[in-house]
């Protein structure tokens, strides 16, 4: 594993923000003409500080919009959704008495909203609210503040407490929308704000990629209660001229022969697997050999649901377990390399207590075999243990020595956490400085987490141009500010249009971004990325429809309101 570096090595200065200062009251100025004024290509409001926020007319035109009606704003990473949530705060807290409450899904993102609204707007009494801020401080805070910044989990545990509500809320904003369904604490709060929402107050919503189903889409917009939507892409008009382009590439490796015919063993126990859950009458709607982990999850709520008594449900879920172990081995084979595959066998291994369906994975022939032969070949072989790190350490090779203006930054995202500590040793032995960014959760003591603290350090490090790599999992995915990304690179691809648009964003910010995605021939890689494109063309398409027919609909509003003609006096 790479050596993980020590903080004080990646520690940037200025890295935290200081706290607002506390004011004995909010002001409330006069209105400006329009709302905003626009001076020397700068947002001019009472609100905000000045020289600190272009202004680009689309972000303009969609605060407008919020002002007015609860929104959904859909819109690339980069482009400027938390721009547009100011824009709309400043006004609201201009006019009103109540304050704006600001959710992010984790605490650096609740922490960059804080610094860039501290960085924009003048003065404010404001309070951030995360796992590390106790009840008491919550309360007293909630009170006095002008602006609030939460993760919700936070929240919702608060209003379920009656420790405070939301009826002195004037705009409550939802970042990364899209995690509004199901059971995600989002929904309770907006159920909640919409019980509880005072004259005015109004609903933002924002995300880069609601998803690529209608029923999805709906849940969100139904969820949070919004009732317009507005969509900008890149290459909208009156968009493309203020964005810089994104090439995105695609790098292709072909599986070594040892890795081929571990695919084989493993294939060959998984159709034998299969084969016996469809004589008991499952897996008969798809080809095995398109058989996803979706489909494997969803097969254990089959086996639920049918009738009988339970002794009937044991045969099938035991090789419905055994068959997931399978995929996930495959997965990790294909997309990831010989030594993600061989640690996810030892990890089910070493299990304090496992299961029938996990010690008679281990025991297949084929897979014993194919542990045996990943081995030997790691033991033996001078090749990496995926053609995927060569074809990484090439084009990192070829992005540090392109001039730029800048320091070179790479960002490199994986999926597993092997991968990551693979990846990181690879590229270090090159003798290139690599950090290293990820969750919380610790596995073991070779994979540690990383603390909030920890994370905001190397992320400072790595935008203040200290070293030049990042490697990092899907907690970078969502949100966090990384400016003048060169080279952002997809060691596998994803399935999610959700994820592939958020990973893509991390360049293209400020300067030429480009993308690369490295892919395996022969398998499920490439599965997965014809996947990813056709949920995403399928998200654009409706996510149009949908903002066209708002869009529609509040015209018809207009035109009836235009056309209504008062009684006149003694009617």
């Amino acid at each position: 594993m790479g050596r993980q570096r020590l903080l004080d090595d990646f520690a940037p200065e200025g890295s935290v923000a200081p706290p607002l200062p506390a004011l004995p009251g909010r002001p409330h100025p006069p209105a400006l003409p329009g709302v905003w004024r626009v001076a020397d290509g700068l947002v001019a409001h009472p609100l905000l500080r000045n020289g600190e926020i272009r202004a680009l007319p689309f972000q303009l035109d969609l605060a407008r919009v919020g002002l007015d009606e609860d929104l959904l704003v859909v819109l690339p990473t980069g482009l400027g959704k938390t721009v547009i949530a100011a824009l709309i705060a400043a006004e609201v807290l201009r006019r009103s008495e109540g304050k704006v409450l600001f959710l992010a899904p984790t605490r650096p993102l609740v922490q960059q909203h804080a610094d860039y609204f501290g960085r924009w707007l003048v003065p404010l009494r404001s309070a951030r609210f995360t796992g590390t801020v106790r009840r008491p401080v919550r309360e007293g805070s909630w009170e006095t503040a002008d602006v609030v910044f939460a993760t919700p989990e936070i929240v919702q545990n608060d209003l379920v407490a009656d420790r405070y509500h939301l009826s002195d809320v004037s705009l409550i904003i939802f970042d990364e929308a899209h995690h509004a369904v199901g059971k995600y604490v989002y929904v309770p709060i907006a159920a909640r704000y919409a019980a509880e929402r005072p004259t005015g107050g109004r609903v933002l919503a924002l995300t880069a990629s609601p998803g690529g189903k209608d029923e999805r889409i709906e849940e969100v917009v139904g969820a949070l209660g919004v009732a317009r939507i507005e969509a900008r892409t890149r290459d909208d008009p009156g968009v493309q001229e203020y964005v810089q382009p994104v090439e995105i590439d695609y790098r292709w490796v072909e599986l070594p022969p040892a890795s081929v015919r571990i695919q084989e063993l493993l294939a060959s126990a998984a159709h034998a697997t299969a084969r016996k859950l469809q004589k008991m009458g499952y897996l008969r709607k798809k080809p095995i050999t398109s058989l996803s982990v979706k489909d494997l999850i969803a097969l254990r709520a089959e086996i639920f649901a049918r009738p009988g008594p339970m002794v009937r449900r044991f045969g099938p879920l035991f090789h419905q377990l055994v068959l997931l172990h399978l995929s996930h081995a495959q997965e990790r084979l294909e997309t990831q390399g010989l030594g993600p595959f061989l640690q996810y066998f030892d990890r089910l291994g070493a299990k304090e207590k496992p299961s029938r369906g996990d010690l008679a994975v281990l025991k297949l022939p084929e897979v014993v075999q194919a542990r045996s032969e990943a081995q030997a070949f790691l033991a033996t072989s001078r090749e990496p243990s995926h053609p995927k790190l060569d074809a990484l350490t090439e084009l990192v090779r070829e992005a540090l020595a392109a001039p730029r203006d800048h320091p070179p930054r790479v960002l490199v995202f994986a999926q597993y956490r092997d991968t990551i500590q693979s990846i990181q040793s690879s590229l270090e032995v090159q003798g290139w400085t690599v950090g290293r960014f990820v969750g919380q959760a610790t596995r073991d003591a070779d994979d540690r987490g990383m603390s909030q603290k920890e994370q905001a350090q190397v992320l400072g490090a790595f935008r203040a141009g200290r070293f030049p790599i990042l490697v990092a999992s899907s907690v970078a995915e969502e949100g966090l500010d990384v400016p003048d990304v060169d080279l952002v690179v997809f060691f596998e691809s994803v399935p999610s249009e959700i994820r592939a648009i958020q990973r893509r964003g991390r360049t293209g910010r400020s300067s030429l971004g480009r993308v690369v995605v490295l892919l395996t021939r022969a398998t499920r890689d490439v599965r997965y990325q014809i996947a990813e494109v056709r949920r995403e063309k399928a998200m654009h398409r409706i996510v149009r429809r949908l903002s066209a027919d708002a869009r529609r609909r509040a015209a018809g509003i207009e035109e009836s309101r235009a056309h209504r003609t008062p009684k006149k006096e003694g009617a």
